[in-house]
């Protein structure tokens, strides 16, 4: 059973129709006749949500990005990658499930991928960690950052977050300088590096392995330095005002586009990515083909230039 948005009640009421005509059926002419009626309200279903998704809020998208049915990393090597090598570990301390490393082949080249899983169901969350990554996470992807470069392969990056791993045992462990480390890294590979950010953005978790040349944003993505939850409770000691939040702070594709903070948005199904998790991955596929082909020719050092001319002279600007 799909889970349903607070906002799409009324999506969920058309669909509770078409399972019960499905189940009212009996001999043919009747049959018939529920076709018909199915077809009906599935075109009334596509409408209404033709109508919810060119008004979404803020809020409303971060519901769609933290959707559980929504496609994850796993699903995207599964289809848009061949000969998945996993790679694990950070020869420092483990090897950190919430975010997955390794070689693939990529139309027909060779690539290193990486990124967050949130895992599917509850034994899956917990073996990820619900995507939150620890510093043996983020020193893992700067060990195969580094690889990729000495072999010179371009990094593909697929963010999914709510933000790295915030327990004690990390934070005794190093996580900002592990994640500092890692954007230090990023910023100074000498190959192709795109990223797509596919559910969920959050803080340094994300931007840890976000700080590419090109960066993709799916239509209902976010991308925020902090959740919305989060800055309620610092400026209004409150969650609840996470709404607001969310409003004021620019996490979405279409905003961040605007402020130039990232490259291009990719579509979505109508209805978001979890209603046709095929066709986001196949969109998906083809972006980063697109952004590859405009990078892949560059030399070090304008690649080099590129990045720093993306962040670091944005940063000098603000």
């Amino acid at each position: 059973m799909r889970h349903t948005l607070d906002f799409e009640k009324t999506i969920s009421d058309l669909q509770d129709k078409i399972s019960k005509l499905k189940d009212s059926g009996s001999d043919k002419t009747s049959l018939v006749e529920v076709n018909e009626q199915i077809e009906e309200i599935k075109v009334k279903i596509d409408k209404k949500l033709n109508d919810i998704y060119k008004k979404l809020t803020p809020w409303h998208k971060l519901q769609v990005a933290r959707h559980p049915e929504r496609p994850h990393f796993k699903d995207y090597i599964k289809i848009l990658f061949q000969d998945f090598e996993p790679l694990s570990g950070d020869r420092l301390f483990k090897e950190d499930p919430a975010l997955l490393c390794g070689f693939a082949t990529f139309s027909d080249r060779s690539v290193m991928i990486m990124g967050h899983e949130k895992g599917r169901n509850t034994e899956g969350r917990i073996e990820h960690n619900f995507g939150m990554a620890k510093p043996e996470g983020y020193r893992k992807a700067i060990r195969l950052m580094k690889l990729a470069e000495k072999f010179n392969l371009p990094i593909l990056t697929f963010v999914d977050t709510p933000g790295a791993y915030p327990g004690v045992g990390a934070e005794q462990r190093g996580q900002s300088e592990a994640i500092a480390k890692c954007i230090e890294v990023s910023l100074n590979l000498k190959v192709p590096t795109i990223s797509v950010i596919i559910g969920e953005g959050g803080s340094g978790g994300a931007i840890a392995i976000a700080t590419t040349n090109k960066v993709l944003m799916l239509e209902h993505s976010v991308y925020s330095v902090i959740s919305p939850e989060g800055c309620a409770s610092i400026l209004w000691k409150d969650s609840k005002y996470a709404e607001e939040a969310a409003a004021s702070m620019k996490i979405t594709a279409q905003d961040l586009k605007e402020l130039e903070i990232i490259d291009s948005i990719i579509a979505e199904p109508l209805g978001g990515a979890h209603r046709n998790s095929s066709e986001t991955i196949k969109n998906v596929g083809n972006a980063l083909k697109t952004s590859l082909k405009q990078i892949n020719n560059l030399d070090k050092i304008e690649l080099l230039n590129q990045r720093k001319n993306k962040y670091l002279m944005s940063l000098n600007k603000s």
